[in-house]
């Protein structure tokens, strides 16, 4: 590799003080210690504690929508965000091709059908232009309900994903889902702290999904949240997540199946204190970037995506695009085996195995997108 690449390294291990950095690790303080040790001193570490209530209440409160229902993870948010977002058995959900498998899979535990579509190279998610081009070309109305020409099947739902946390153009989706009587489901897995024209993604679909992995901008070690204001929707979500238990104080009856998703106590504590911290999250992100930008700037050949018009990205993951994607595993080699952590965008879902048959858009973007993108780095820090 070149000297601006051995540069990079350097610049990056200088800023973190560290011969590895890893792509993204989660920031613990007293305050974390000390919500999760009261789960320990009362007892109240399993699926139920007061925990639970206030990262709802918390998380529903900076969101900006009027309930959060706490899961174990992302993938059981969007499995029940569709489910009572109405997608059935052999129903096609719209989604980008490139995104993280999650996405896909939730679709598949209802037996519905992943439908793939593009994405746009400034959001890096779903291109509402080519969606609405492609749809007119394959889909027809049929007693106000949208259907594929080709399968025959009802396309009942369209998820975007705001990928890295940058958000994409929602305006034209929202359009298009009204036109077209589809169910918008936002897939706010990694965009907590993300605004597109000053509204906090994961608040425009009817029921969105979000994610609190180790990795995320804020963790409760895994988990989850499914975020909506259709209060039935949210109660029905919850009921659902708490494996559809009648409520009583001492007989089991559950009305329906269910599923045991529900986040514990302990992972909530550590919720709520990572929530406090979001402001400060936020502006070492921003000032990563700033940082990046000047590292990056240095570097032939290689562009830091920054987050779109009219939007403020968490910048979860920082993801460079190059110019040339034939060098893309020589340049993630070089990263890796010197101590930079760093990684690809995901398979595209079209390409997958079990995924392949699915019925899909020209995905020509996203197969471009797919061998140009790397994510560097990307763990805030107090002094950049």
């Amino acid at each position: 590799m070149n000297k601006q690449w051995i540069k990079f390294i350097e610049d990056i291990k200088g800023m973190y003080g560290k011969n590895f950095v890893p792509l993204h690790e989660p920031t613990f303080n007293d305050k974390e210690v000390e919500y999760v040790t009261d789960c320990i001193k009362t007892g109240w570490v399993s699926s139920v504690g007061s925990f639970v209530t206030r990262f709802e209440e918390d998380l529903a409160k900076f969101v900006g929508v009027k309930r959060a229902v706490a899961v174990v993870n992302g993938t059981a948010a969007l499995h029940i965000a569709l489910k009572v977002a109405g997608v059935e058995v052999n129903d096609e959900v719209l989604m980008p091709s490139l995104t993280f498998i999650a996405t896909a899979n939730a679709v598949s535990y209802l037996q519905a059908i992943p439908h793939f579509v593009d994405v746009e190279r400034n959001t890096l998610g779903v291109d509402a232009i080519a969606l609405r081009n492609y749809l007119e070309e394959i889909s027809e109305v049929r007693n106000s309900e949208l259907f594929n020409k080709q399968t025959n099947r009802r396309i009942k739902a369209l998820v975007p994903m705001h990928t890295f946390g940058h958000p994409v153009a929602l305006d034209e989706l929202i359009k298009l889902c009204e036109e077209l009587n589809l169910v918008l489901v936002e897939d706010a897995a990694e965009s907590l702290g993300s605004y597109y024209k000053g509204k906090h993604t994961g608040s425009f679909g009817k029921v969105n999904a979000m994610s609190f992995n180790g990795n995320k901008i804020i963790t409760t070690g895994g988990g989850g949240a499914v975020l909506t204001n259709d209060e039935k929707l949210a109660d029905y979500a919850k009921h659902l997540t708490t494996t559809a238990k009648v409520p009583h104080k001492w007989d089991y009856v559950h009305d329906e199946i269910g599923y045991n998703y529900r986040m514990p106590n302990i992972n909530a504590a550590l919720g709520c204190a990572q929530l406090e911290k979001m402001p400060s999250f936020i502006r070492q992100k921003r000032n990563l970037t700033e940082k990046y930008m000047q590292i990056v700037s240095k570097t032939t050949g290689v562009q830091l995506f920054n987050e779109p018009v009219d939007c403020i990205s968490n910048y979860w993951l920082q993801t460079l695009t190059l110019d040339d994607s034939h060098h893309r595993d020589e340049i993630l080699a070089f990263l890796n085996d010197n101590g930079v952590m760093s990684r690809p965008i995901w398979t595209p879902m079209h390409k997958l195995r079990m995924y392949q048959n699915c019925p899909k858009a020209d995905l020509s973007v996203t197969e471009q997108l797919n061998q140009s993108i790397i994510n560097i780095p990307s763990t805030p820090v107090s002094e950049v």
